[in-house]
């Protein structure tokens, strides 16, 4: 692939810089990645529909971090979740009145940071330490809904609606994806006030836009809630509950509902409730296996570089519990707020009860080298990767000695015409190596004797 398209475009937030026509080398994925972020990876199966996590040796202590085995018979999707799925490691519970408050603080903390977030303009996001990795996630993103909206219009006529629901929304950073996407209708909801607000702002911008733009479909229709998706039941909000969804969407914030199991199960129904057959439910988490096993292998509880930091605050580095496993994350003037390990046994078999099948999961790393060739024109556009050598001495971000060896021992190896390649810094690798996208489908729903729901593959 084209490593990194060297024009500067226009990318999805409105920006334009002059062009460059340099060639560039094309890279692999073992040549793109930083060679030391080799043993942090998973290798996921190849079958199109169910790319199952598995762990490299070198991770699979890190699967100890819970002693009940979840995911004994997941195959099943009536079975109920066990009633030991508690919020403590040793099982015992806590008193329900601290479970509320340990709940609602972490929930204040987590709408209190995105709230407080400044809104900035494209000039201030390029300055930024992290420019090319927040690009890089963007990519992901933008490459995850297309194959997934892709599978919910096979099933649909042409120009049939297909309605959304973006979960944890933000300030709409995906706005202009669900416009590319032909969508219908759309339903944002998150936890932050302020952030949401500006995410109405900049739909109401785009729809102004677009009615200046004659000839072209009119934009898609949309609603805003503010709400607890952890918490609150969604659909009781929507303007028309009884609205059967295509599609839900949930980027970079489902393990926040992981702080409990009932934060989780709320989650859950919320995505899946308002599903129809055969629609799918997307998102992207951290990995909790890698990072347990980075946890596992520092002095102490905290590790990270220059760029981020994680501090655990469970007790007992092999045996984190499955719900409240808390560890604060600081990320370059992005996020500063408490999350929670997602185990990933658990998570499928609580989707299963909500009739989720999990259809996909994979790193970042794999996910990328699945779609390097397909997406290489969007990845230049995006401004995803940062070329090396820069530029007319324009500065690299990372440093110079220590995060672009990766790239040093590449170009070593290519012909003298390929000048210029296009990677992340290693501190910029060792933070988005750690997440992983995922991709449930909605089952069938068929009712028992006893009037409760069991599902089937639709």
């Amino acid at each position: 692939m084209s490593a990194l398209c060297e024009s500067k475009t226009r990318d999805e937030t409105g920006g334009q810089d002059a062009s460059d026509t340099e060639e560039s080398a094309s890279l692999t994925k073992s040549e793109v990645l930083p060679e030391a972020s080799k043993d942090m990876e998973s290798k996921g199966s190849k079958g199109t529909q169910s790319r199952k996590h598995k762990l490299s040796p070198d991770r699979e202590r890190a699967s100890k971090i819970a002693k009940q085995d979840v995911d004994a018979d997941v195959s099943s999707a009536s079975t109920s979740v066990p009633s030991d799925l508690t919020t403590s490691g040793s099982n015992e519970r806590k008193s329900d009145t601290s479970d509320v408050k340990t709940v609602t603080d972490n929930t204040v903390l987590v709408a209190d940071h995105y709230n407080a977030l400044e809104e900035k303009g494209l000039s201030q996001r390029n300055k930024s330490r992290i420019v090319y990795m927040r690009n890089f996630n963007n990519w992901i993103k933008s490459m995850l809904i297309n194959e997934y909206i892709v599978k919910v219009k096979q099933g649909k006529s042409y120009g049939a609606s297909l309605r959304v629901l973006d979960m944890c929304c933000g300030k709409g950073g995906d706005l202009l994806k669900w416009k590319k996407a032909n969508i219908s209708h759309l339903i944002c909801a998150d936890i932050a006030q302020v952030s949401l607000e500006q995410c109405q702002q900049r739909y109401n911008d785009m729809v102004n836009g677009k009615a200046s733009n004659r000839g072209y479909a009119p934009i898609y229709t949309a609603e805003f809630i503010t709400a607890d998706c952890t918490k609150v039941r969604l659909r009781e909000k929507f303007k028309d509950p009884s609205m059967q969804l295509d599609f839900v969407n949930c980027q970079f914030a489902f393990h926040y509902s992981f702080e409990s199991l009932p934060q989780a199960e709320c989650m859950l129904r919320n995505a899946s409730e308002s599903l129809r057959p055969g629609g799918y439910f997307i998102g992207t988490i951290p990995d909790a296996y890698d990072l347990v096993s980075r946890w596992q292998k520092c002095d102490g509880n905290k590790f990270g570089n220059d760029v981020f930091s994680i501090e655990f605050l469970c007790e007992d580095k092999t045996e984190a519990p499955l719900f409240g496993a808390k560890y604060n994350f600081h990320l370059d003037g992005v996020v500063d707020c408490p999350e929670f390990l997602v185990y990933l046994p658990t998570l499928r078999k609580l989707a299963l009860k909500h009739g989720l099948e999990m259809v996909m999961f994979e790193r970042f790393d794999a996910f990328y080298e699945r779609y390097k060739n397909e997406g290489r024109s969007l990845l230049g556009n995006m401004q995803a990767l940062e070329t090396y050598p820069p530029y007319h001495e324009t500065p690299l971000l990372g440093d110079p000695e220590r995060d672009y060896q990766h790239a040093v021992q590449y170009m070593q190896n290519l012909p003298a015409n390929h000048r210029k390649i296009g990677t992340l810094s290693q501190s910029e690798w060792e933070v988005t190596s750690l997440y992983a996208v995922f991709a449930f489908q909605k089952m069938k729903t068929i009712w028992n004797s006893e009037g409760k729901p069991e599902y089937v593959k639709s």
